[in-house]
């Protein structure tokens, strides 16, 4: 059996507040550690039958940044769910909401900015 290995250091301040991410994956081609403003980690419990998670970001990390990280998890997971389960509709769903919570974002974002 083949081992991969994904390590991950959060750098933080006096608050403890993450100031820097970087992580680098064992069979990756990257032959540096790779800089990240933001990380979703989560982990499936099948005894509990529970989602153990880690959401961190840095302080650097902008608002609208956020929106597209978000935009973009969830697309990428009605993909992973569809490919998981089969289910084209309920994915399908789920881009639509991703895209609806986008164009909400963006309006709140320019009615702030007025």
């Amino acid at each position: 059996m083949h081992k991969s290995n994904i390590s991950i250091d959060v750098y933080l301040d006096d608050q403890k507040v993450p100031e820097q991410i970087k992580w680098k994956a064992s069979d990756s081609n990257a032959d540096m550690e790779q800089i990240a403003k933001a990380m979703m980690v989560a982990f499936w419990d099948g005894a509990d039958k529970s989602a153990l998670r880690i959401d961190l970001w840095t302080k650097d990390m902008m608002v609208d940044e956020m929106a597209d990280f978000y935009y973009q998890l969830l697309m990428t997971m009605a993909d992973t769910f569809n490919r998981a389960t089969n289910q084209p509709e309920l994915s399908a769903e789920m881009k639509e909401f991703a895209k609806d919570f986008m164009q909400k974002f963006k309006k709140s974002q320019l009615q702030q900015n007025q």
